[in-house]
């Protein structure tokens, strides 16, 4: 019994030391701090890939990333070096007056060598270095997730008494929606 205690207890161990805290994004990802011990996050100024949803149903979040998927595949093809593969991928809501607007936006690396703004329908987006409220949650990826966990991290930073912009949220996904499992995340930029 003892034996199996002191290797658990090392196990966890090794863990500690080998999970980096961004160890749920694989591949390339923009680089933040953690400023606090909530989520709190610095982001770097970053580049991304953008288009606009129709509507918040899945056949067009799915359109979407086609659309994301063949401007990069005819990019790469005329030799500019958008990937495919980086992550997070995001889908920004801004609610407000009327119904939500929606757009899905992929990461670009630093140093991806990137085209002029070519596409009626995609947009290249550079973001200024950014503070951001985070709320982490699980399970399948969805709008209905996305807006019960945005609710819930507004409410949470009005009782902390941050400023943050009421009417703009993103949905961060690290990993394929046919994944097994999914590390889902709610982001809020401060004010």
């Amino acid at each position: 019994m003892i034996m199996a205690q002191i290797m658990f207890a090392l196990f966890a161990l090794f863990l500690v030391s080998v999970c980096t805290g961004q160890d749920f994004c694989v591949g390339k990802c923009p680089h933040y701090k953690v400023l606090e011990d909530f989520e709190v996050r610095l982001y770097d100024a970053s580049t991304w890939i953008t288009t606009k949803v129709d509507s918040s149903q899945a056949s067009d979040v799915l359109a979407a990333n086609s659309q994301l998927k063949d401007y990069a595949k005819k990019q790469t093809e005329a030799g500019f070096e958008i990937p495919t593969d980086s992550w997070p991928a995001l889908i920004k809501v801004k609610d407000g007056k009327g119904d939500p607007e929606f757009s899905l936006s992929w990461f670009v690396p630093p140093a991806t060598k990137t085209p002029e703004d070519s596409d009626p329908l995609v947009q290249l987006e550079s973001k200024p270095e950014a503070t951001v409220y985070v709320r982490v949650f699980g399970g399948a990826p969805s709008i209905q997730s996305g807006q019960e966990n945005a609710t819930k991290l507004r409410e949470a930073l009005i009782t902390a008494g941050k400023n943050f912009d009421h009417d703009i949220y993103s949905g961060a996904a690290y990993e394929s929606y046919f994944s097994p499992a999914h590390h889902n995340e709610i982001w809020i930029y401060a004010a």
